[in-house]
Order: C-alpha cells, then structure tokens, then sequence
C-alpha cells in the first residue's frame, strides 16, 4: 500500500501545488486526495471538518456577520503523460508550473488550501466566517458532481453570503455564469423516391426557416448586477435523411441558447419556443445559470480587495449550483482557462502567488487595492 499523502498547508503554496499534481486525483478515483486535505485540514485550529464520499468541508463558527463559501474541485480528466510536475521557466510570463490539473484546477485548490492555513494563523482569525469546499467528480457527468450532491445532501454546508469558486480566470474575478439550453427543432415532411420528389415534402428543405430565423435572431446584452452579459442562439447541429435517394420526411435542427441569468430556465424554454413558433421544439438540457450578486456587501468586499475589473462568465460553471441554494457566486483562480485540459497544461506560479495574497487580504479583512 502507498504511503498516505501529506499536504503541508503552511509552507510554499507552489510546493504545496505542486503535490496536488503529482498526486493522481482523476475522476472516480479521487479519494487518496480526499483523505489527504481532509487530513491537513483536521489539522487546522478553529475548523469543524465534515465529510460525504470524497467531498471534504471544513467551516469556522465565529460568530462573523458574514459567512463566505470557497470552494474547488478535486478531480483532473486523465493523466496524459504529464505527471509528474514541472517548473519550466517561459520568457514573458516567468516559471510555469506543468502538469495535469495544473489550471484546472490543483492551482487553485492549492490557493485555497494555502489561505485556509493562513487565515487560521491570523492573530483574529479570518474577519468573515468561511466555509471550506473540496469536491468530487466536476470533470465528469453532472448527475456524478460532489457539489450538486452536497446541495441535495447538505444544503446547509453550503450556506453563505456569496461564493467564490476557484475556477481558472487568469486572476480576474468573472461573476457568475450564463445558463444553456438545447433543443431540437424539429420539420416533418413526406418521404418519396427522390426520382419523384414533386409527390413528397422536403422535411430538410423545410428547415431552412428555422436557420433563416437563426440568421436574423439579434441576441441581447443584458446588465446584471453591474456586469453586460451575452446571450446567443445558434444551431450546433442538423440531421436528416435516411437513404441518398430518398426525400427526407423528418429534419432535426439542433441549436443552444446561452441565456443572462436574469432569466431563468424555464422563461429561457418560453422564449426559444417563441423565436421558432410554428415548429415542433423539444427540450434536451437546460441549466440555470447564476448571479453575480456584486451588490452583496461580501462580494463587493472581495472585488474591492482583488482589484481590477470584474468580467462576466459567459460560460456554465459550477457556480450556477451556489445560485440554485441561494448563494451567489463568483470565479476567481490562476490560470489561463485556455490552458485546461490540454497535454501540456502550465499555470504561471506569479499567478497562483498573487490569488493567495489577494484571497488571504479578503478573508482577512485586509484594505481594497487601490
């Protein structure tokens, strides 16, 4: 049996990401890691430290006015031959630290557990209550996610007034996220032996509304919260036809509408049934997406101290299942997202330094940058 990993919290936080990548932590096999953070965290004066599969919390009680959420997942996709890790030093951005997991997101994790410690040191302690998340299973299907089974589970480890998920953003705070959802539009028509195509109807020739509809839609900008979100509905598929010379009697147009989160799941359904009035429309998926809330007085103290402009998350990230409990959420972690998941994943170390000043000065209740 290999030796248990041990994480040391309060020492160089790119050592200490450095041993999050180098221990193999892919979707489903999590729990090593797992019983490692739960471990140093149990470590930690002034934590209650709870448990559920291979998520670890772990919440102070001090009485604070406010409570905030930090939360990262655990879990890489698979290794690709990029563990161990590396320091490799790049020219314009200084050393990057390689490895599978690296932005997404054992960096950022790495942040978190770092400024756990820290904050734990601080002659007062932390001037927010926080509430500790490391979880399972994000890379994977979402009936699998250890945040959504917490939120089923328990709701109430989740609790606070906003959320920040570790999530790679290159260091810039980006609020919430849009919502998706996907439908198939769907034509009918008579099939026919293409030789005699005047005694049938074109199902895919009668598509050619629906895309002539997609062509037209003028998606909104819609401000919330302070920050200018971007819808969009576009088609991402189209199929039709069974046989080359067989006139197809059935087309189906696929198409996904990102939606603001000041519009819900189901009024995101209302208005794509709208734009394509007269047509069948099937539902397949559809996710809520979250507010920022920056008029929270929490999450206008943590942009406050990061500095910089906020940005809006155009795409869905976990911070929509913070939203579904109540809380909400914003993405803050080092690492470019561009860099996720790709063979040779890199995080400049400058980032995952400056995340962990900047979370520490928050839940310190240190000065906003100025």
């Amino acid at each position: 049996m290999p030796d248990p990993v041990v994480l040391d919290l309060r020492g160089d936080v790119v050592a200490l990401a450095r041993t999050l990548v180098d221990t193999p932590s892919v979707s489903g096999d999590e729990g090593p890691l797992a019983d490692a953070v739960e471990a140093a965290l149990r470590g930690l004066p002034g934590l209650e430290v709870l448990r559920d599969g291979d998520a670890v919390v772990a919440r102070t009680h001090l009485g604070r006015p406010e409570r905030v959420v930090v939360a990262g997942h655990l879990d890489t996709v698979p290794i690709a031959g990029n563990v161990p890790s590396r320091l490799v030093p790049d020219a314009a951005l200084g050393d990057l630290l390689v490895g599978r997991g690296a932005v997404d997101m054992k960096s950022g994790v790495a942040v978190q557990l770092s400024a756990a410690a820290a904050v734990q040191d601080l002659p007062r302690g932390p001037a927010r209550d926080v509430t500790w998340v490391f979880y399972d299973h994000e890379e994977v299907d979402s009936a699998l996610n250890g945040l959504g089974r917490l939120a089923r589970h328990h709701p109430d480890w989740l609790a606070g007034d906003v959320a920040v998920l570790g999530e790679p953003t290159s260091g810039v705070v980006e609020g919430g996220c849009n919502g998706t959802l996907r439908a198939d539009v769907v034509t009918t028509g008579r099939a026919v032996h293409s030789a005699r195509s005047w005694l049938g109807v074109n199902a895919v020739h009668a598509a050619g509304e629906v895309l002539a509809r997609l062509a037209a839609y003028e998606p909104r900008a819609v401000d919330v919260d302070g920050l200018v979100y971007r819808e969009g509905l576009n088609a991402v598929g189209i199929r039709g036809g069974v046989a080359t010379n067989v006139v197809p009697d059935a087309c189906v147009v696929t198409v996904n509408y990102r939606f603001a989160p000041s519009r819900d799941g189901a009024g995101a359904e209302r208005h794509v049934r709208e734009v394509f009035d007269g047509f069948e429309v099937r539902v397949t998926d559809v996710a809520d997406g979250a507010r920022p809330g920056l008029d929270r007085p929490a999450a206008a103290a943590f942009v406050a101290a990061i500095g910089g402009v906020p940005a809006p998350k155009y795409g869905w990230t976990d911070v929509a299942r913070f939203a579904a409990v109540g809380v909400p959420a914003v993405n803050y972690g080092p690492g470019d997202p561009n860099q996720a998941h790709t063979d040779g994943e890199s995080c400049p170390v400058a980032q995952i330094v400056e995340c962990r000043r900047a979370l520490l000065a928050w839940l310190g209740g240190a000065p906003p940058v100025r």
